[in-house]
């Protein structure tokens, strides 16, 4: 299955964009080496893309999208789609903002 996946950097908390995707949450992360590696499932550490954030706590939101397509199609061919987006910010607790369920099969 591909994973397109685009990561911002940015100066401040974005707007919410909830409406364009399925699923959206939010964490905090303590990065003091001004760091963040971004990789997947069956990637190796030392080749992960990297971003410089600010030293220190950020926020990460996550919004995923394609995954009603992604979760019926047997093969693997259907995308899903990532946006990473990371500011700093003070720590806070996670929050999902927008939850998606996987559709139930009917018998």
């Amino acid at each position: 299955m591909d994973v397109f996946v685009a990561v911002d950097v940015l100066d401040g908390e974005p707007e919410s964009g909830r409406t364009d995707f399925d699923h959206v949450v939010e964490a905090s992360l303590h990065v003091p080496s001004g760091c963040l590696a971004v990789l997947g499932c069956g990637d190796y550490l030392p080749d992960a893309a990297r971003f410089d954030v600010p030293p220190g706590w950020i926020r990460v939101r996550t919004s995923r999208s394609g995954l009603a397509a992604a979760a019926a199609d047997p093969e693997g061919f259907a995308s899903e789609n990532i946006r990473l987006r990371a500011w700093p910010a003070p720590r806070r607790e996670p929050q999902v903002t927008t939850r998606w369920t996987r559709p139930t099969e009917k018998p």
